[in-house]
């Protein structure tokens, strides 16, 4: 395991708690692992399709992060357990001009980011949150995780990625949510 530090800052505006409440748009799909997959496609190299068994097969990186939502609680050193992101771009290898991936997620939840903040060594696939399994609430079977990004952007029940050339908007980044979303910045809503 990899074991890596992301709590290097805590977003202004934000209150800390202890609890880690479960915010969604709607309710939480319900999902069969037997069919469950992870599709990789867009502008990559190679097209992929992972069943469950072949993910939990992958090698598995720790990451300690805080967790800041857009309503400004922040919930701090979460410990989280997964594949890393960096092994999914390097088994599917993102085309050279590949800048942006749309997060596809069960329940037909969608959000956009960056390519290069998912090259970064603190950005994973979660499985396990704190030691034990990922709850469906928060977004099990698997949810991505990006540290320096609000809440939003760390999309639960990942079903597919898409890499794109161009950045389009996602759910909340349609409905006035801010493209990017960078804690660190307080990209909250569209200015």
């Amino acid at each position: 395991m990899i074991e890596t530090d992301a709590t290097s800052f805590h977003a202004n505006g934000q209150f800390i708690t202890e609890k880690f409440p479960i915010l969604t748009h709607g309710t939480s799909p319900a999902i069969d692992m037997q069919s469950w997959r992870l599709q990789i496609f867009g502008d990559v190299e190679r097209e992929i399709e992972f069943t469950w068994d072949q993910i939990v097969r992958l090698p598995k990186v720790r990451v300690t992060a805080d967790f800041h939502c857009v309503t400004h609680w922040s919930r701090l050193k979460n410990t989280w357990e997964g594949i890393s992101c960096q092994e999914i771009l390097r088994l599917s290898s993102p085309l050279p001009f590949a800048r942006y991936v749309m997060i596809h997620c069960y329940g037909g939840y969608r959000t956009n980011i960056e390519l290069s903040e998912l090259e970064q060594p603190t950005s994973l696939f979660a499985i396990n949150h704190d030691g034990k399994q990922l709850e469906v609430g928060h977004g099990a079977p698997l949810r991505l995780i990006v540290p320096r990004r609000y809440g939003w952007k760390n999309a639960k029940w990942v079903k597919g990625l898409e890499f794109m050339t161009e950045n389009y908007p996602g759910f909340w980044e349609q409905r006035g949510y801010h493209i990017r979303g960078d804690a660190r910045n307080q990209e909250r809503f569209k200015t």
